[in-house]
């Protein structure tokens, strides 16, 4: 008997000590542990930030997927206007297929994901003109199954052709929604960025998206593009436009439809901070929608080299991603 209570002593004092133990080490583990957050989206890499060093032809645009993992980006947005092996072939729709194989190729390889295509030099889509417009229709459409066999999200394009307001709403409706029907079987996003000139009126822009009234039609937002100006595209960072919209406004109005946003940046203080653009309050407007995507880097300027510019447009937002 009198051993009986001696083992269970033993038992109970064995039990008090491992509990304690375990108490200890597990407040140990907050001291010794470094806790890392993420920011609220994904950052993929506007291939535009490197059309300097892609036009000059000292780099292969086929170099991107490599480069921007060598960055640190998990996402990649192509830009159709720098393949000039497409876009001057007299063959396009073997050069697209022949992009589409290299570049799936090459995302593969980096382990690298597709995000989506801009669209550049395809036509008018908002021409008043119909053997034009439909003309750019058709060259679209090859880009959009392009996307597709790449497993993007979203092609973006671009509303030019008309000025007359009234007009090219109605001349964009139709193209938006004929594209986007098309679109929405091979599950692709059209998309629209304020683009400069008429295309950054956003209340403009948003009566054509609305106006399409398809669930896979919507925005781009672009933090810099809001220069209204017809005189050329003009600038908000350099001081070069004399008309533009309000960018915190115009992100606002355009993120309840937005399949992605588009971090332009031009410059930055010693701090890291973009010096005309208040990115803290841009984010801000992309969180409070609800947005958890992915967010681009579109480095656009030209004191620091492009991929310096790059890297701290990066930094900044994972800075201010993990604050927000």
């Amino acid at each position: 008997m009198k051993q009986n209570k001696f083992l269970q002593s033993i038992g109970v004092l064995i039990f008090i000590i491992t509990t304690l133990s375990s108490v200890v080490a597990c407040k140990n583990v907050p001291e010794n542990k470094v806790e890392t957050k993420a920011p609220f989206f994904k950052l993929s890499l506007a291939q535009w930030s490197f059309h300097r060093t892609f036009r000059s032809g000292e780099t292969s645009p086929y170099e991107f997927s490599k480069m921007a993992n060598e960055l640190g980006f998990e996402g990649l947005e192509y830009v159709s206007a720098l393949y000039p092996d497409i876009m001057n072939s007299e063959d396009k729709p073997t050069a697209i297929k022949n992009f589409v194989t290299k570049s799936n190729a090459l995302a593969a390889e980096h382990k690298m994901k597709n995000v989506l295509i801009m669209i550049d030099d395809e036509g008018d889509l908002s021409s008043s003109n119909e053997e034009s417009r439909m003309s750019a229709i058709e060259n679209h459409k090859l880009w959009i199954e392009a996307a597709h066999q790449m497993n993007c999200t979203s092609v973006r394009l671009n509303l030019y052709g008309e000025k007359d307001p009234e007009k090219w709403i109605a001349n964009s409706i139709k193209s938006l929604s004929e594209l986007s029907d098309y679109a929405l079987d091979l599950n692709i996003n059209v998309i629209v960025e304020n683009h400069g000139r008429i295309t950054s009126n956003v209340p403009l822009l948003m009566k054509a998206i609305n106006g399409a009234q398809k669930s896979n039609c919507g925005t781009l937002p672009d933090f810099g593009n809001f220069c209204i100006s017809e005189e050329g595209y003009g600038s908000v960072f350099d001081g070069s436009c004399d008309n533009f919209y309000d960018p915190y406004k115009g992100v606002t109005e355009m993120m309840p439809k937005a399949f992605g946003v588009s971090a332009k940046s031009y410059d930055f203080d010693d701090a890291g901070n973009e010096t005309t653009l208040n990115f803290t309050k841009l984010l801000q407007i992309v969180k409070d929608a609800g947005y958890t995507g992915f967010v681009g880097v579109e480095y656009e300027g030209s004191r620091l080299s492009e991929k310096d510019g790059i890297i701290a447009t990066k930094k900044l937002l994972e800075t201010l991603g993990v604050k927000l």
